[in-house]
């Protein structure tokens, strides 16, 4: 089976960038600043992808350096990419599979944060940006819908197997199992 490493990097705004690497392939999910820090853990792995979980400038003000640098494809939802006038190479649909390596990384649309928020599922690693944090979810941004927010959660991201490893946009990382006991969005009867 292949082996995939997940390195976070804690970047400006105390956003969470990670760097995926599967083989000899890479991804960086939420290119923040400073953009050389992610690069930096790339190693000689080759950067394949650069994958924004939604348009906030944190969670992407370092891919245009990224792919500068790199010439890595950039991905993000359309819907994000017109509300923040953001351009990408490819525009993400839910359901979409990018290949990493020999591995998949599944595309899972989860608007509510803002309009063409993501979660990205890799194995049993689910990269949820602002969707769902440790204890929380993301704070209420223009754009943001709060009902959709939870609809998402719980119609695609609860019905993944609870022992998903969860790595958010900020904080620490989580399990699904965890917030579903501790998580007060998720406790509500």
């Amino acid at each position: 089976m292949a082996k995939l490493s997940i390195i976070k990097a804690g970047l400006e705004n105390e956003v969470n960038g990670y760097v995926l690497i599967a083989g000899e392939e890479a991804a960086v999910i939420d290119p923040g600043e400073p953009a050389e820090k992610l690069a930096g853990q790339l190693g000689s792995a080759t950067l394949k992808w650069i994958l924004a979980t939604h348009g906030h400038p944190g969670h992407l003000a370092g891919k245009d350096a990224l792919k500068d640098a790199t010439g890595a494809q950039t991905g993000m939802h359309v819907a994000d990419a017109k509300l923040f006038l953001r351009s990408a190479d490819r525009y993400l649909l839910d359901g979409d599979e990018l290949e990493l390596g020999e591995m998949k990384i599944r595309v899972i649309h989860t608007p509510g944060h803002s309009p063409g928020s993501l979660s990205f599922l890799v194995a049993n690693h689910l990269f949820t940006g602002d969707t769902l944090l440790a204890g929380g979810i993301g704070r209420e941004m223009p754009g943001s819908d709060l009902r959709q927010q939870m609809v998402s959660i719980g119609a695609k991201l609860l019905r993944l197997p609870l022992t998903t490893a969860v790595y958010p946009g900020h904080g620490p990382a989580t399990s699904l199992e965890a917030e579903l006991r501790t998580n007060p969005y998720l406790r509500r009867a």
